[in-house]
């Protein structure tokens, strides 16, 4: 029989001095009682109920055992309350890993409300450009962009888009001119993500239909804000994660070029370890991101377009002299 269920039974019967009322207050039959009680005792090899045919009683070995089983099933009770509670009520250390960039430029403000909201969480957020195992990792949530989970057992859900814009700042354009074709970046040094992180070709969508660029790097970086800081010294025209210069945009810093041109969306999506018996402080940071990117208009989506350059700009048709390359940065670090 269950030990513990056994352990129960015997501190009812104890508190109640009655089988018979034990069994009534437990809801099950006096037999079944008796035989819990009995195979504790047979268990350990000792009697802890004198039984008389008017009343019951602690032997001295039952009277220890009592004392220490009402500790140990209070501390059960404790713990299962205490469990019960943190799958219920948001609560305990939430441990999050995102990629370094998009971390920074995008998940503060988002894991900031979320503990505004549920204080009895601490995030314990990691910076990683690397693909996490959430399981083996001990991670409570990932941050995923455009790359599958590795194992069926974990779950997904979408919170965004980001869109891959190629950009380069109004200095450059003016002095090398702005290509207005994709095949134009042939004629432009470009800064790109080594070939084995996704600096390879480019298939962009345009009037006519898809367009296939292959880069060549100019100058390759393994971290997007590396080459955004490229790209913002004049060094060349670069392929970047919407999230991350969406500002740069805004203010001029840079200008959206290929306008008619659009390469594929990348999806970002939160991703956590099946959905049995989720605790609610991952259930919870799990719908606060889809909430807080769904309505942040600042969120990484598609960037809405800048106004065109005020500045008279060269195209790059006909310019001969500069290396071979085009850009990239598919996976944004």
């Amino acid at each position: 029989m269950n030990q513990l269920q056994s352990m129960r039974v015997f501190v009812k019967v104890a508190d109640l001095g009655s089988f018979v009322r034990a069994a009534t207050s437990l809801d099950l039959s006096t037999a079944v009682v008796t035989r819990h009680v009995a195979d504790l005792e047979a268990r350990l090899g000792t009697r802890l109920l004198n039984r008389t045919t008017r009343r019951l009683s602690l032997t001295e070995s039952g009277a220890t055992y009592l004392e220490r089983v009402r500790h140990i099933l209070d501390d059960l009770e404790g713990v299962e309350q205490m469990l019960a509670a943190r799958h219920h009520e948001p609560v305990g250390t939430l441990r999050i890993v995102a990629p370094v960039v998009f971390g920074l430029q995008s998940l503060a403000s988002a894991v900031q409300s979320y503990a505004a909201r549920y204080p009895d969480v601490v995030p314990d957020v990691t910076l990683a450009d690397r693909q996490a195992d959430l399981v083996d990792e001990g991670f409570d949530v990932g941050i995923l962009i455009g790359r599958p989970a590795r194992s069926a057992s974990i779950v997904t859900r979408r919170l965004t888009t980001c869109q891959l814009t190629v950009c380069a700042t109004p200095a450059y354009l003016e002095r090398h001119g702005t290509p207005t074709r994709p095949e134009d970046l042939r004629s432009h040094p470009c800064l790109s993500r080594p070939p084995e992180q996704g600096g390879e070709e480019r298939v962009f969508s345009g009037p006519q239909g898809p367009v296939r660029v292959r880069p060549v790097n100019a100058i390759a970086a393994n971290n997007s804000e590396m080459l955004r800081q490229f790209a913002l010294l004049g060094m060349g025209v670069a392929i970047l994660p919407s999230y991350l210069i969406g500002r740069d945009l805004a203010g001029g810093r840079l200008v959206e070029l290929l306008g008619d041109y659009r390469l594929p969306e990348i999806e970002i999506t939160i991703a956590y370890p099946s959905r049995l018996h989720l605790p609610a402080k991952v259930r919870t940071f799990v719908d606060h991101l889809v909430e807080h990117f769904q309505s942040d208009a600042t969120a990484p989506a598609r960037t809405a377009r800048p106004p065109k350059h005020a500045h008279p700009l060269r195209t790059s048709a006909g310019r001969a002299g500069w290396p071979r390359a085009a850009a990239a940065a598919s996976l944004p670090a």
